[in-house]
């Protein structure tokens, strides 16, 4: 129970301690490590699976649950996964890693406007945090926009996330984060992505004042664990290693060339993400380029859009039409003819696509 000579001990009640023993013994295979009194024992300590519990008769407490997380949790109680002990807590036996589940998705077609005030949510190392599609899709994905109000150290620690596709994109300000066998720090500057791979250990170390980011995660709900061993930086840059099929991207937006968008009268620059995760996602950066904009219509499965500069009218088929500004996020269902117009000079749109490849054809 570590080295520091504190025991720390969950306590459970009971009526009758002897029907309790075999329980936490034989079915929980824990440890009994203390019994009292002797002629008529009202308390027992047991130990295992990293937890000690003190099962004392008439204790206050409700008897609670416990979770036991098992490699092959149907080989550990003859495959029960639910029990209930004599003392009446809850046994849930689970599995330790279970696989990353991705919910279909349930399209929609969405505008999510800044203007209109949603709420900024304090998340996780004091981060303030906006949703920009309530629905998640059904739990498909979820996209954030991400502000540190005050910039300096941030108050992180080495962590990883259990994810399918997770993007970071700069929006505004600069923001340092330490990556797994990615050298040392690495600043994001507006304009700039990276692309965490799944189960990538980083750290958040330092922003500016006033940093922004847009975060796109998939599935919508996701776990972070903390990694207490891992001390970052590594000291090695491995920039072909790859996480569960995708590397490492950091986009440097200085250095991007500019391209035909897929819908004409458009230019982008390709952030690389395509190639590098193995067309689980494409991640392109939109400005206005020459002659008009037609109706397109796409057979993505997910089709994300941030306007970053600039304003626009956004015209879905069956909709009232949309005037975007700075700020405002979309999503387009597939199948879905839409069209971008007054489409100003200064326009820059983020837009992410999953899968990475899709077709894109006239209305």
């Amino acid at each position: 129970m570590g080295d520091t000579g504190t025991v720390a001990e969950v306590r459970l009640p009971t009526r009758e301690l002897r029907e309790d023993i075999a329980f936490f013994t034989g079915t929980l295979k824990m440890r009994m490590d203390m019994i009292f009194p002797a002629d008529n024992p009202r308390v027992a300590v047991f130990s295992g699976h990293g937890l000690r519990l003190r099962v004392e008769r008439d204790a206050p407490e409700p008897p609670g649950t416990i979770r036991i997380l098992c490699a092959e949790p149907d080989a550990f109680a003859d495959g029960a996964r639910l029990l209930q002990a004599p003392n009446g807590t809850r046994v849930e036996i689970v599995e330790r890693d279970p696989p990353l589940v991705m919910p279909p998705t349930e399209h929609a077609f969405v505008v999510r406007r800044l203007r209109d005030r949603a709420p900024w949510v304090i998340g996780r190392a004091g981060m303030h945090y906006r949703d920009l599609v309530p629905s998640r899709l059904g739990g498909a994905m979820i996209a954030s926009h991400i502000r540190i109000p005050d910039g300096g150290p941030v108050p992180d620690m080495v962590h990883f996330h259990k994810v399918g596709f997770q993007l970071i994109f700069c929006y505004r300000g600069w923001v340092d984060v330490l990556y797994e066998d990615q050298g040392d720090v690495r600043r994001l500057t507006a304009g700039d992505c990276f692309i965490q791979p799944p189960e990538i250990r980083h750290r958040v170390m330092e922003a500016s004042e006033g940093i922004e980011v847009i975060e796109i995660g998939v599935p919508a709900e996701h776990v972070t664990e903390i990694d207490h061993d891992m001390t970052l930086p590594t000291g090695r840059l491995l920039p072909d290693r790859e996480w569960q099929g995708q590397k490492f991207v950091h986009n440097i937006a200085a250095e991007a060339d500019w391209a035909p968008f897929r819908i004409p009268g458009l230019i982008a620059r390709d952030t690389t993400i395509r190639a590098n995760t193995r067309g689980v996602a494409s991640v392109m950066v939109a400005r206005r380029g020459e002659g008009e904009i037609p109706r397109v219509v796409h057979d993505a499965d997910i089709l994300f859009g941030f306007v970053m500069a600039g304003t626009m009218t956004l015209e879905g088929e069956g909709q009232a039409p949309h005037p975007l500004a700075p700020g405002d996020a979309f999503v387009i269902p597939p199948q879905m003819a839409t069209r971008f117009s007054q489409v100003s000079d200064d326009f820059e749109l983020l837009e992410v696509s999953l899968p990475g490849g899709f077709e894109t054809t006239l209305a």
